[in-house]
């Protein structure tokens, strides 16, 4: 029998990769589907009968929408929609609230509008929404979340929707959006988030084709009741070119007819035009409102118009709407049976109906605000031509978006304010704030979204808008100063904040002035001016104090701790009094940064121990508080990770998160030291991807081309590695300054590549000039970052002076000297806790110490490396470390040095130098014996092999199999 709207039929191969989707979210494996396609392919179809599906499946399904609202949406709306509709139904979000207030603001409303740094409040919230999907989904009844219409989504729906995918692992839950393809412009900003979620290893990107020929018409039958005959058939899909709403809306227009309409629009018109003229005006109303609209909210706008002369007439057209399928019930809304159908009926209104319309939905909702939110209220008024409602309401709802961290929807309505003020005479009258305090929330919105050359223009133009009172443009200087500072103008910064203080200086106390201090004190040290800093800081610390301005005080006292070079202890208990006072204050950014800070205080002291404490305390204080992928929380965990390979911890990283996204790309790079030190075969190509990745920082590519260096070596291929360490140098010294103090990091691991080769060409008989130079140029710059790049002058802490003392080390081995001392300072520097580089230097201290003729000593030396080589698992270095031994004939435990062969293994081991070509001067380097020595072994294999020539000797060994084994 024929029906209005056609059961499910065809698309069965996505709807069973939904199916294996949402399997895979019963299994405890959090993934998400993301379905795109044409306007009308069918999408909303198959998502419906997927839900059935999983709902008959035990699944617990929700559904949110996003809202076509120009380029301010609505913060979270999808989101919100569906964390309150499992509300209803599960006590766990409540739960989660309990534990995670954060949630409360964005379900139940409320809060101040934040104006400070509110990246930690967006963790937080994030973190709770997170909490709230995972503790609902089970085995039993994994949870499906549904969000329609991406296309249209906030930037902050977007935000967490990545957050979600990129932070959930083990939950039941699958996610599963929908977008329009052929709305996505080519700056379209959905098109940044689908290319990311393209590369995501849990997300499946499924494209809705049209109908084929045969799908289109078993899904017609279904239409229709019964088969086409071919040349209708035939028009439908010509006319459609499969798409299913199309085809749909023309079998549903009369097939049987003889014509057919010709363009969609045509199509719809069919429909509508079987209302009554009291239904279609009633579609014509609902159309303004979006897709969706609440029955509420259409019946006010339509009481306003005067559309109906009584409710029952109202209920009347509703009925007939929904009767006719142009509208339907959608939980407790109603919507257009399809987008296409309420674009269209838009479309047919007239300009003055369309301001008019628009006016009165703003007006109701302004009398109602059940009815609708700040941010319809000035989509419509704007629309409604009326610029003074515009204005007041996009000010409350960018405090409204700001009080739930939605910060690109705050600076967009701050945005919209900004450019209706001209419009509106009595703005300031209005708003209660004049174009200065606006521009100012404006910039600092900018500037929390890390729009910082916006933010600095705003703040400009806010300053600018403050004269001629000169008091208070030096009130506000230190806001300019913060916004310089972040864009790298820190000299301009520095002439700001001292042209505000002349001012301020005549005024007397003030938060403003403490604030100002700071903000010269941080300037001037970025710019090595440390006696303005150091005077500033101090008189920021004093007036603050004075005044219990905290937040300043903290940042001041971070500053003074910055400056304290040549006491590490002095600095870290600045450092905690900074962290005392921000916490304080409420401000849990800079707590979090001055745990950070301290944490590295310890590490740089060469205090490991209180280094690690201090991080995983941190962390963990992070993580409970909501932030744990906040910019210092990430930070922290890449210092956890360098403090366990340190102190010799080589296992594997923990599985963080699936995939090395731009936030832990530096807990990746950082498990690349003991990836390396273990030996992992996959390390050279690890450093390699690390080192392909776009916009790479100083710090990546510290870690990667160093951990890359090293790799190399340990490879067996110098040359390349010594290649790129002068590439990284390079690289970094472009980056940061000439002086970078990583630059010793990179010219010890040089100058060891360089050092094996120049061995290799030693022991050929050939020219090393060329590397000698190059190793004296690694050193020369190493010497001079330590004199040049420490920071503010200050002394190099152990670290430093280990990689220094190395680099030393390893320009003596490149010039083939034997000398223990500059190996046993490297043992001295590196015991300070450096597990991995200690062993190593042991190792090349035994070398000197044979090559100086000290083997006694060399024995217990290389005994020592090899055990805590074991110990770690640093399997390259076991291995070189054993290969030593034998070659050095050094009791080494797990060393064999005698065998019962024909030949022994000293015996072997010169055999097979002499079947690569080397001379006795060259074989007695290798081996650490004297030429006379190898004449000796030379001759006595000579004559147990029955052979007068070193060339048949090798021809004999080969024969018997004797130099199997031999290394």
């Amino acid at each position: 029998m024929p029906t209005e709207t056609a059961s499910f039929t065809a698309r069965e191969a996505e709807l069973e990769r939904l199916s294996a989707a949402l399997e895979t979210a019963r299994q405890g494996v959090a993934n998400a589907v993301v379905l795109g396609g044409d306007a009308g392919v069918g999408k909303s179809r198959l998502v419906e009968r997927a839900g059935e599906a999983a709902s008959e499946a035990g699944a617990l399904v929700v559904v949110g929408h996003c809202l076509d609202l120009g380029d301010v949406g609505l913060p979270y709306l999808p989101i919100v929609e569906a964390l309150g509709r499992l509300r209803s139904c599960s006590d766990a979000i409540d739960e989660v609230i309990e534990r995670r207030p954060a949630l409360a603001r964005l379900l139940d409303g409320g809060g101040d509008a934040v104006t400070g740094n509110d990246e930690l409040g967006r963790m937080q919230l994030f973190d709770a929404i997170a909490a709230a999907l995972a503790a609902v989904g089970t085995a039993e009844a994994p949870l499906m979340l549904v969000i329609e219409d991406l296309h249209w989504a906030d930037a902050s729906t977007r935000d967490v929707l990545r957050y979600l995918l990129a932070r959930m692992r083990n939950e039941h839950l699958l996610v599963l959006a929908t977008y329009r393809a052929d709305d996505l412009h080519r700056r379209h900003p959905w098109r940044a988030a689908l290319a990311e979620l393209h590369r995501h290893p849990r997300v499946d990107h499924v494209v809705l084709e049209p109908f084929s020929p045969e799908e289109l018409r078993e899904f017609a039958v279904a239409v229709t009741g019964a088969p086409l005959d071919e040349v209708t058939q035939r028009r439908v899909l010509k006319r459609s070119e499969g798409n299913a709403y199309f085809a749909e809306e023309l079998l549903a227009a009369g097939p049987d007819a003889g014509t057919l309409p010709w363009s969609l629009a045509d199509v719809l018109h069919v429909r509508l035009e079987r209302l009554s003229p009291a239904a279609l005006q009633l579609a014509r109303i609902a159309a303004v409102a979006g897709r969706r609209c609440s029955e509420p909210l259409l019946w006010a706008v339509t009481r306003r118009r005067g559309a109906f002369e009584s409710p029952a007439a109202f209920d009347e057209a509703l009925r007939e709407c929904l009767a006719h399928q142009v509208l339907e019930r959608d939980g407790d809304l109603l919507a257009f049976r399809h987008a296409l159908l309420a674009e269209a009926v838009y479309a047919d209104l007239l300009p003055g109906e369309l301001v008019a319309l628009h006016a009165a939905y703003a007006a109701v909702m302004l009398e109602e605000d059940s009815l609708g939110s700040s941010a319809q209220v000035a989509h419509h008024a704007m629309l409604g031509h009326d610029a003074a409602t515009a204005l007041t309401a996009s000010r409350r709802a960018a405090a409204d978006a700001a009080a739930v961290f939605a910060i690109q929807e705050e600076l967009r309505h701050l945005e919209a304010v900004l450019g209706t003020w001209e419009s509106v005479p009595d703005a300031a009258e209005l708003l209660g704030e004049d174009l200065t305090d606006v521009t100012l929330a404006a910039a600092a919105a900018a500037g929390r979204a890390g729009l910082s050359d916006r933010a600095l223009g705003l703040a400009r133009t806010a300053i600018a808008a403050a004269a001629p009172d000169d008091l208070r443009q030096a009130r506000l200087g230190y806001l300019l100063a913060h916004h310089l500072l972040v864009a790298y103008d820190t000299r301009e910064a520095l002439e700001e904040t001292g042209k505000a203080l002349a001012v301020l200086e005549g005024d007397g106390p003030s938060p403003a002035r403490a604030w100002t201090w700071a903000a010269r004190a941080r300037a001037a040290v970025n710019i090595d001016e440390d006696d303005i800093a150091h005077e500033a800081a101090l008189r920021a610390v004093d007036e603050a104090q004075a005044l219990d301005v905290p937040d300043a005080e903290a940042d001041a006292l971070t500053t003074l701790a910055v400056l304290e070079v040549d006491d590490a202890d002095r600095s870290a208990r600045l450092l905690a009094k900074a962290h005392e006072r921000a916490r304080a204050s409420g401000d849990l950014f800079t707590a979090l940064r001055a745990r950070y800070n301290l944490a590295t205080n310890r590490f740089y002291a060469g205090e490991l121990a209180d280094a690690d404490e201090l991080a995983t305390t941190a962390l963990s204080a992070a993580r409970e508080s909501g932030f744990g992928w906040s910019l210092y929380a990430v930070q922290l965990l890449v210092l956890e990770e360098i403090i366990r390979f340190t102190t010799g911890d080589l296992t594997p990283q923990a599985d963080e998160a699936d995939e090395p996204e731009s936030m832990l790309l530096g807990y990746r790079a950082a498990g690349l030291y003991a990836a390396v030190a273990r030996g992992d075969a996959d390390a050279i190509e690890r450093c390699r991807r690390l080192l392909d990745e776009e916009d790479l920082d100083g710090q990546l590519l510290l870690f990667a081309g160093g951990n890359l260096i090293d790799a190399l070596t340990w490879a067996g291929r110098p040359e390349e590695a010594a290649d790129v360490a002068a590439a990284t140098i390079e690289a970094l010294a472009a980056t940061w300054s000439e002086f970078f103090l990583g630059s010793i990091f990179l010219a010890a691991l040089g100058l060891a590549a360089l050092a094996d080769l120049a061995v290799r060409a030693r022991s050929r008989g050939d020219d090393a000039a060329e590397l000698l130079q190059r190793g004296d140029e690694l050193l020369r710059r190493a010497e001079t970052a330590a004199e040049r790049g420490r920071p503010r002058g200050g002394v190099l802490g152990p670290e430093g002076r280990s990689w220094l003392a190395r680099t030393r080390a390893e320009h003596s081995r490149l010039h083939g000297e034997h000398n223990p001392e500059v190996w046993r300072v490297c043992v001295t520097e590196f015991s300070y806790g450096h597990v991995p580089e200690l062993a190593r230097s042991r190792w090349r201290l035994a070398e000197a110490l044979v090559g100086a003729g000290e083997r006694e000593e060399a024995g217990a030396v290389v005994t020592e490396a090899l055990r805590a080589a074991t110990e770690m698992g640093a399997r390259p270095l076991e291995r070189a470390i054993r290969d030593f031994g034998r070659r050095a004939r050094l009791a080494v435990p797990g060393v064999r040095l005698e065998t019962s062969g024909v030949l022994t293994d000293r015996e072997r081991d010169v055999l097979r130098l002499v079947a690569d070509g080397l001379s006795n001067r060259q074989i007695g380097e290798r081996l650490y014996i004297s030429p006379k020595t190898v004449s000796v072994h030379i001759s006595n294999l000579l004559a147990k092999l029955g052979v007068a020539r070193r060339a048949e000797a090798v021809d004999v060994a080969h024969r018997r199999g004797l130099l199997e084994g031999a290394r």
